[in-house]
């Protein structure tokens, strides 16, 4: 039975090995390196922000980050924001990662918030058809400047 939670700093190691483990994260994240262990510590401190992870018999099967955003744009409603989503590639297209947005979107609205929001890279055109199934719809262009 799988249940969602957030995470602990002892589910650093499973949470950064799900990261790398994708065509685009093996090049963008270093497993083992201590930055992680700075960034959890940083990201934990933000009220609003945490790193939702799915467990199943003791493993660390799933995660994504939810962040609550205030702001006042739409009459100062408060948004989430939904990033790193992996789910363990022996359970993908078993409906966890599903039922990991599903969950996600819960804790959003239990916080008040009125939209939520992700990015996907434009590469991943099988996540694009995951997030629209569950209702997203690509209504902005999203730009980076990485510095």
């Amino acid at each position: 039975m799988t249940r969602f939670r957030e995470a602990t700093a002892g589910d650093l190691d499973a949470v950064v090995a799900l990261l790398a483990d994708d065509g685009l994260g093996k090049g963008r994240e270093a497993p083992g390196d201590p930055v992680y262990a700075e960034a959890f510590a940083r990201m934990s401190a933000q009220p609003g922000n945490l790193c939702l992870v799915a467990e199943d018999a003791g493993a660390i099967v799933g995660c994504l980050q939810l962040t609550v955003i205030h702001g006042l744009s739409r009459k100062g409603a408060s948004r989430a924001q939904i990033e790193g989503v992996r789910v363990a590639a022996r359970r993908r297209g078993t409906g966890l990662g599903q039922a990991l947005i599903r969950e996600a979107i819960a804790r959003a609205r239990d916080a008040g918030c009125g939209l939520v929001q992700l990015t996907t890279d434009m590469r991943r055109e099988d996540a694009h058809r995951f997030y629209e199934a569950l209702g997203f719809r690509g209504t902005h262009l999203g730009m980076k400047l990485e510095l």
